[in-house]
């Protein structure tokens, strides 16, 4: 842009910036006239100036003291974060400080970085929001992990990161004088790890040395994802072009290390990261950087990176001040000509003739240190020959006389390579397609006008359809993309949306691979987890079984799809109701996952479906076993505020209220609430779930108003969610009924057991055990009516449906006997009640933790009848304090 143009746009700016807002657009349409173009900066920057808050707004004198009352960062108010203690200061940048910090209990170090001045713009609150949530979700060795994150007491944003302790890429290299190979080996992990982040729909933005750390293992991190891009949630004006863009990008990204089209604000994509790459590349290679910038303003820094050419690294590195800053010049010259190659490729001004993902990068390296022919390269046959020649230089001179044998391995080598090469063109080609594929859901298929910054999941997913639907010359791949995106659909409870795609790509699969293929075998297990999700139970055990049977017959017996279809038989069962057996599938599940000796995430789901058998089981101390070892691996693998660590929490909030531990059992859900809340939002069935389980727990503590509230808010949104016939709305209304009949309004309880009961045959039958709870629930408001045979009818029900789908010896079997004996206490039959009394009281007796609230109305029932049937002596032995032995010697009448 020209110095003219740019004082046109200043001038343009301030006339309509003193006029009123509803006055600034009519301005510019008249002054404009034609020149859309000119339009839109200006526009944007008066978008800019009234979307933060102004310093000028914050009263001065609180600024000014602010401002000038230290030479850097003001002084830490506060010497703790959470669990963590401020050790001393490792940085600062124009946006947050970062402090070490250590954990008092663990002693492991932390990095704790904090928005400083987060009052003086919400944008800077925004950017630093947008990289925790980003942290949250790029879990990979070679990235700087997230741990924590909160706010302090005068609400400033703070977030806890691993702590790396090392030094920039290109010092790490001069340090250690690393040969040209050693380098490319390091600069390779660097890669890897912005593979994985763009795996994640994760754009970087500002990759340069300073943010990948090597440490004295020689290992790579990767930090700063301060101003990084994701596809979710679009923070600020990054996705509009113009000078608007240019000058606030220019404040944010380091402008030596960034691409031309980066400069120029651009729509954002990949190829910015794959630009700053070569960047690196030709730094650690050549000495120096492409261009100097040093001395330069913004404009005339953007117009070097956009118009000019840079060097050779080669070139550069012969004319390098110190040749101590870069590697031996003195290597082979065809060597050097393919290093020009990669780093001239990753940084080629067209998007078009760059590297096409970093991926792409990573193969030419690796062809490079394979002395392979480069993707990246003309293929020439001198070009071709001369590398087999290195790779396999003994052998061919070892038959160099014989002319023919030469001749015949030169040409079998070179349809070898030419085979290798067609191999990975296709394999380019095909990244290139689901490249630009996500390209297309990222710019919304006009790179003119880039992404809105509104754009949320389901409307990324609804678009993502629309184009995998016009891939039909590319069946291998739509039938990919129709599974993922209908396993994203199910995921966020779109279930009919769900339902065609996973079909789709399931025919798709058929058409391609005949019918006995693993792909298919994964589409009937996805399916069949889909029919349990719409508690079609019967339906999802059949799909998943046979997708199980056709894995074991097309893949090895370790395979991980193997694991994972049988973990998913383990999970349908226990939806089923079938503990004992699924608890020996997931146990099968488990030992397949554990082969590699790494807590990844299959293992850690299938631990937590194991222990909710477990649970459902009445096994509660291995499910509290196992659920506190998935709680540590989750904190492992996810950070401490995930939905996995709020799920483990909910967990073992369950057995804490199975043992009568409310106080414990609130504790627990309150946090898993917080957790789910912050990541899913408040009206999102997940958290409605959430805060049922908290309700429930409020309830047994007699604090009715405050349940009341969140199962109602509960209610509504499961029902917006999977309409009136659910698990979840039973669950929801078995709670709800309880909040009723403590509050005396029977007749309302009543309709919510009823309404409770019906769920559940609905959607699993008529014998299943959560059928009992509702009817045992009946069974209690009829006994506050003193409707006492029907309370007896409706206790028999249930105890006849816990015996048959749990056993005779479960907690619920011995809850329902209790209800039972009492309901039969209350007609006075005596030699009945004690019976089921005494059956119930010595199941609860044999039970590990037992809660002493039903022990002890079983020990006032029996005291009571035994005084009717005239029996004082085993009256006495059920009063007073809790002695188990007192149950030995009672006979039954």
């Amino acid at each position: 842009m020209d110095s003219g143009r740019w004082e046109q746009i200043q001038n343009l700016f301030h006339r309509a910036a003193d006029r009123p807002r509803s006055e600034q657009r009519p301005f510019l349409e008249a002054e404009c006239k034609d020149d859309s173009a000119l339009l839109s900066e200006v526009q944007g920057l008066l978008d800019e100036d009234a979307g933060g808050t102004c310093v000028l707004d914050v009263n001065v004198a609180d600024l000014a003291q602010q401002l000038l009352s230290s030479e850097s960062s003001p002084p830490l108010a506060y010497e703790s974060f959470g669990p963590y203690k401020i050790k001393g200061l490792l940085g600062e940048g124009g946006m947050g400080v970062v402090y070490l910090a250590e954990r008092a209990d663990l002693g492991s170090r932390v990095a704790i970085k904090i928005l400083r001045d987060a009052w003086l713009s919400p944008a800077r609150r925004d950017r630093f929001a947008s990289e925790q949530r980003t942290l949250a979700q790029l879990n990979h060795p070679l990235i700087a992990r997230l741990y924590d994150a909160d706010t302090l007491p005068d609400q400033t944003p703070w977030f806890a990161m691993e702590y790396v302790e090392g030094v920039p890429f290109n010092r790490y290299c001069l340090d250690h004088k690393l040969s040209i190979s050693e380098r490319l080996r390091l600069f390779r992990s660097v890669c890897e790890a912005v593979q994985f982040a763009h795996s994640q729909a994760v754009i970087h933005r500002d990759l340069k040395p300073s943010n990948i750390l090597v440490k004295t293992d020689g290992s790579v991190r990767l930090l700063d994802f301060g101003i990084a891009r994701q596809l979710e949630a679009l923070d600020g004006p990054g996705g509009q072009a113009g000078i608007n863009q240019t000058l606030t990008g220019m404040r944010l990204m380091t402008p030596a290390y960034a691409s031309p089209e980066q400069i120029l604000g651009q729509a954002v994509g990949v190829q910015f990261d794959v630009y700053s790459l070569g960047v690196i590349l030709y730094e650690v290679l050549a000495g120096r950087l492409p261009f100097d910038l040093s001395n330069l303003s913004p404009i005339e820094a953007a117009s070097v990176i956009a118009g000019q050419e840079p060097a050779r690294p080669s070139s550069a590195a012969q004319r390098s001040a110190d040749p101590a800053q870069g590697p031996s010049r003195s290597s082979d010259s065809s060597l050097w000509a393919d290093l020009d190659v990669i780093c001239l490729t990753a940084m080629h001004k067209d998007v078009g003739r760059r590297y096409s993902s970093v991926e792409a990068l990573i193969r030419d390296i690796d062809h490079f240190l394979a002395s392979e022919p480069l993707e990246a390269r003309s293929d020439s046959v001198r070009y071709r020959v001369g590398k087999f020649v290195r790779r396999n230089r003994t052998a061919v001179y070892s038959t160099a006389l014989v002319l023919a044998v030469i001749m015949g391995l030169v040409a079998f080598f070179t349809v070898r390579l030419a085979t290798a090469r067609d191999a990975a063109v296709a394999e380019a080609a095909r990244t290139q397609r689901v490249q630009r594929f996500m390209l297309n859901l990222f710019q919304g298929g006009d790179e003119a006008a880039g992404p809105p910054d509104d754009l949320r999941v389901v409307a990324l997913l609804d678009r993502g359809v629309q184009q995998a639907k016009a891939l039909d010359g590319e069946p291998h791949l739509q039938a990919e993309l129709y599974q993922t995106l209908g396993s994203v659909y199910e995921k966020l409870g779109k279930l009919e949306q769900a339902d065609s795609l996973l079909h789709s790509a399931l025919e798709r699969h058929k058409q391609l691979d005949g019918a006995d293929h693993p792909d298919i075998a994964e589409d009937l297990v996805a399916i069949g987890m889909l029919r349990s999700d719409q508690a079609q139970l019967q339906e999802a055990e059949r799909m998943v079984r046979q997708g199980l049977e056709m894995s074991k017959r097309t893949l090895p017996a370790n395979h991980p799809a193997v694991a994972r279809a049988t973990a998913a038989l383990g999970e349908v069962l226990e939806n089923r109701g079938n503990y004992d057996q699924a608890i020996q599938v997931l146990e099968e599940a488990v030992r397949l996952q554990s082969q590699s000796g790494v807590d990844s995430p299959d293992l850690a789901a299938s631990l937590t479906e194991l222990a909710n058998c477990h649970f459902y089981a009445g096994h509660y101390e291995a499910a509290d076993a196992i659920n506190r070892r998935v709680l540590e691996m989750d904190h492992q693998i996810y950070g401490s505020r995930h939905p996995h660590v709020a799920a483990d929490l909910i967990n073992l909030a369950a057995i804490q209220f199975q043992w009568g531990r409310f106080a414990d059992a609130e504790r627990f859900n309150r946090q898993a609430l917080d957790i789910t809340q912050s990541w899913y939002g408040k009206d999102n069935p997940e958290t409605a779930s959430a805060a049922t389980l908290l309700a429930r727990t409020l309830v047994q503590e007699k604090r009715l108003d405050e349940a009341q509230v969140l199962l109602e808010q509960a209610l509504a949104v499961q029902e917006r969610f999977y309409g009136k016939v659910h698990p979840r709305i039973a669950s929801v209304l078995s709670d709800l009924g309880k909040v009723d009949q403590q509050h005396g309004k029977l007749e309302d309880a009543k309709a919510c057991f009823s309404r409770m009961a019906d769920i559940y045959r609905s959607v699993y039958g008529n014998k299943h055990y959560l059928i009992g709870i509702a009817v045992s629930n009946l069974g209690s408001v009829e006994m506050e009516q003193k409707h006492y045979s029907l309370a007896e009818a409706h206790f028999r029900d249930a105890v006849q449906r816990f015996t048959d789908s749990l056993s005779e010896r479960h907690f619920n079997t011995a809850i329902a006997r209790l209800k039972l004996g009492r309901a039969l206490l209350r007609q006075h039959r005596y030699a009945d009640a004690e019976v089921e009394s005494l059956a119930g009281y010595t199941i609860l007796s044999e039970q590990t933790n037992p809660p002493e609230t039903w022990l002890q109305n079983g020990r006032e029932d029996l005291s009571a009848i035994y005084m009717g049937m005239n029996d004082p002596e085993k009256a006495k032995m059920f009063q007073g304090p809790l002695v188990s032995a007192s149950i030995k010697d009672t006979q039954v009448h």
